[in-house]
Order: structure tokens, then C-alpha cells, then sequence
């Protein structure tokens, strides 16, 4: 039993060992930025948000929804203004190269206007947990699947261990990109929010999610490529974009081939499946209510049978 207390302190030890020693391979331009230094804060928010999703649902479950319109509108513009912010500055700051852009821990202002833009990047992940909270709220609970809160509770850790290791060099392109659709898709939601009126007009959903799929996969060759070519970038980012990756493909094949293939005759309004808000509605609604009326004459004329 002794014996048993000593290695499990003997691992403990090495572990923390290993952790101070990766510490002094962080990038000092972000050391003492907002939740930077210690990975105690980003934990515990992922905790919490995960709390929030187990017991959520179980305190709304006799609960009229909340509605959310005066929220959600300000909600999804801000954060549709945010990623606009952050899409820019990557984009127009530096012409980093878009195939292989090492990390340097350079303090030349456009380097740390980057970095300040993976930062806001980082933290526009934490501000996503509300997509979740407005689930729960408005008792959207089927919508709580395994690819939503996989996905928002990885990518506020991940995002953490690009701020605080290399926010900058290729770092920018995956952040750059994924603003840019979410400029998009946050412009989407925020309209959806306003009902069906306005909602039956935006057909472009689907190419939401396609764009989404598109940008994994690029992500993905970028991160195999960096291995061929020898990138000088952390061989353990490349490998973790590669993983990451290929599990983001996957999920959200899924999602497009249930929502818009199995289920061909409806149509997904506001946040998809995977992130948000949203609602659905049934298309082709002519063709169902002509199916119940002729299912209600044959029934009526069998009960005008039996009199």
C-alpha cells in the first residue's frame, strides 16, 4: 500500500515537473494577458459549462421556455461584429504565408496585433457557451447533442494552449478562417431569431455547414502537410490539428447527412444542430395537410357508414 502511495506521488511529482518545464516553452508576449497564465480558469469555466449542461435541462424540465428575442438579436450581432474584428486583423495585419508560417516571439506591433487577435479568438469561445445556456433556456434539449457540447467545450481548452504557446505564425490562418464563417453564420442567426417570416428566406443554411466542412478539411491537409514539408512549427500542433480534425469531419458529416440527406423534407432555421439557437420547421406543409385531410375524409366517411 506504501509502495502504491509512493508512485502515485512519484507520477503526481512528474507530472507537475513536466508542466513547470512546458511552461518555460510558452510565448512571454501573452504572459499576464486575462486567463492566460494558469490553465485553472479555463478549466474551471469548462466545468462549470458542463455542469450547466447536466443539470440545466433537469431545472427547466418544469419550466414554461424562455423566448430570448431581446437577447439574442444584441447577442448574435455582437458576436458577428466580434469575429469580424478578429477576421480582419489576421487577415490585413501581416502577409503571413497561408502553407507553413512559423512561430516567432517576434515584438514588432503587427506580431502582437495577431496575437491580440488569437487572444480575443481564445475568449469569443468562452461568450460561445451561451449558444448552449440559450438551448437550455428555451428548452431546446434534443439540440444538446454529443457534437455541440463536444464542440464548445474543447475548443475554449484547445484555444487556451494556442494563446498561451504559439498565438501567433499559422496559428492566425484557423482562427482567420473560422471568423469569417462565424460573420456569417452569426449574421444568419441573428435573422433567424426574428421567426418565420424572415426565416423561410434564408436558404443558404445548409452552405453554412458545408463552408464548415470545407474548412476542416483544409485545416486537415494543412496540418498533414506541415508533417511532409517539415514546417517549422510544434510538431505536437500539427498532430493535434490532424486529430482534431478528422474528428470535426466526422461529426459534422454526420450532422449535414442527417439534416439535410435522411431528413430531405425539412429545413433547419437559426443555429444548426451543432451550435446554437436554432429551430425547425417542416417543409412541403401542403402535402402533409392534404394527407390528413384525406385521412380525415376516410374516416369520416366510414363513421357516416357505422350511422
Amino acid at each position: 500500500m506504501a509502495h502504491m502511495g509512493n508512485s502515485t506521488e512519484s507520477l503526481v511529482s512528474k507530472a507537475y515537473e513536466y508542466y513547470v518545464w512546458t511552461l518555460s516553452l510558452s510565448d512571454q508576449r501573452t504572459k499576464g494577458w486575462p486567463l492566460v497564465d494558469s490553465p485553472v480558469p479555463t478549466l474551471l469555466y469548462t466545468l462549470l459549462y458542463l455542469f450547466i449542461v447536466w443539470i440545466g435541462p433537469k431545472l427547466m424540465a418544469h419550466r414554461e421556455p424562455f423566448k430570448l428575442t431581446w437577447l439574442l438579436i444584441p447577442y448574435n450581432l455582437y458576436m458577428a461584429a466580434l469575429n469580424a474584428y478578429i477576421c480582419d486583423t489576421a487577415a490585413t495585419r501581416l502577409r503571413y504565408s497561408y502553407i507553413c508560417e512559423p512561430c516567432r516571439q517576434k515584438y514588432h506591433p503587427d506580431e502582437l496585433q495577431i496575437a491580440n487577435a488569437v487572444w480575443w479568438y481564445y475568449f469569443s469561445k468562452l461568450l460561445e457557451f451561451c449558444d448552449t445556456f440559450f438551448f437550455i433556456l428555451r428548452k431546446k434539449d434534443r439540440q444538446l447533442t454529443f457534437l455541440h457540447v463536444y464542440h464548445h467545450s474543447t475548443m475554449f481548452g484547445l484555444w487556451w494552449i494556442g494563446i498561451k504557446w504559439v498565438p501567433s505564425g499559422s496559428t492566425f490562418l484557423p482562427a482567420m478562417v473560422n471568423s469569417a464563417i462565424h460573420v456569417l453564420m452569426y449574421s444568419y442567426y441573428g435573422l433567424a431569431t426574428l421567426g418565420p417570416t424572415i426565416s423561410r428566406y434564408l436558404w443558404w443554411k445548409k452552405y453554412l455547414t458545408i463552408l464548415q466542412l470545407i474548412q476542416f478539411t483544409c485545416a486537415l491537409i494543412l496540418g498533414i502537410n506541415g508533417l511532409r514539408t517539415g514546417c517549422d512549427f510544434p510538431l505536437w500542433m500539427h498532430y493535434t490539428l490532424i486529430i482534431y480534425m478528422m474528428s470535426f469531419i466526422v461529426l459534422f458529416g454526420n450532422f449535414y447527412v442527417k439534416a439535410y440527406i435522411e431528413r430531405g423534407n425539412q429545413v433547419f432555421f437559426g443555429m444548426d444542430v451543432g451550435c446554437g439557437q436554432g429551430n425547425t420547421y417542416v417543409k412541403k406543409v401542403k402535402r402533409a395537410t392534404s394527407q390528413l385531410q384525406s385521412h380525415n375524409g376516410v374516416q369520416n366517411s366510414i363513421e357516416k357508414k357505422a350511422n
